[in-house]
């Protein structure tokens, strides 16, 4: 009996020096650093990843994030110095340097994400308030972001927190201003618009201007060259009839009679309203062309 009675005690002596190990012990991960705190005084803070020994049932183990941590910012309005109002949607990235004085100051993620908002919102109006609208939008961003990180580095030091990074994601101008200015960039376009068409249709009427009184000049120019070149082909003509009447004029005297009929009878009609008699009509009683008189004294 005192034989299992012993094995009963040291069964329990054995369980509770294993449980008393396992409360001794806590592991360190290579993401986390962890603050050990004593009846609600701060012992130590390890961040060598690892195997470590506590006090058991005395030390809490609390661990906190080591690693680059995001904080989201809703978008915030902010005034700059020429007055224009911007939306501002900015974002930060941070990291706890001093587990200490962090667990001291914040506490908790929860804690600092609420905190660095509301010191990055004021980092930001104070910059942001000090350039033009112009500024920020499109000339000096990047040294904007590199002043605003600064200043909440330095505030956030005594919190243990550094500050990476702090990026500006959207600056634009609000919804209701954005829309003026739209309205006035139409119309202005529209009024560049107008005022090219109309620089065109001036243009236009100038050219047709000159292309017509051109035209004109080339075809005063056309007529008369034509009025003269056909004076010369007429005074040619007639030389040449001369010529040949001075040559022939019993031939001459044919082939312009000839030359009538052909032109009188191209319209398909053969009425003559003239004497039988008439000179027209002489080579039809003879082919010689003298009258029937003449032709009978010539028998």
């Amino acid at each position: 009996m005192k034989n299992g009675i012993a094995g009963i005690v040291s069964l329990f002596i054995l369980l509770v020096a294993v449980v008393v190990g396992y409360s001794s012990l806590f592991t360190v991960s290579e993401t986390q650093q962890v603050l050990l705190v004593r009846l609600g005084e701060p012992v130590r803070v390890v961040t060598t990843p690892g195997l470590n020994f506590k006090v058991p049932f005395i030390d809490t183990v609390i661990s906190i994030d080591k690693r680059i941590l995001d904080l989201e910012n809703p978008a915030q309005e902010v005034i700059a110095s020429d007055q224009k109002r911007l939306v501002v949607d900015a974002f930060a990235r941070y990291r706890i340097k001093d587990a200490l004085r962090f667990y001291q100051t914040l506490g908790s993620i929860q804690a600092a994400n609420i905190q660095l908002t509301t010191l990055l919102n004021a980092a930001m109006r104070r910059v942001l308030g000090e350039v033009t609208f112009i500024t920020v939008v499109r000339d000096d961003r990047d040294a904007l972001m590199s002043k605003i990180r600064t200043q909440l580095d330095r505030e956030t030091t005594s919190y243990g927190i550094s500050v990476v990074d702090v990026r500006i994601r959207r600056a634009d101008l609000p919804e209701q201003n954005s829309q003026a200015v739209y309205q006035r960039m139409q119309t202005e376009r529209q009024r560049e618009a107008a005022e090219f068409r109309a620089q065109g249709g001036q243009k236009a009427q100038e050219i047709r201007s000159r292309a017509d009184r051109e035209a004109t000049v080339i075809i005063a120019d056309a007529n008369s060259q034509a009025e003269q070149i056909r004076g010369e082909g007429d005074g040619e003509r007639n030389r040449l009839f001369a010529e040949a009447y001075g040559k022939d004029a019993d031939f001459f005297a044919f082939y312009r009679s000839m030359t009538a009929y052909e032109n009188s009878m191209k319209s398909n009609d053969t009425r003559f309203l003239l004497r039988p008699d008439s000179e027209f009509f002489r080579y039809f009683a003879n082919p010689a062309g003298k009258p029937p008189a003449a032709a009978g004294s010539a028998r």
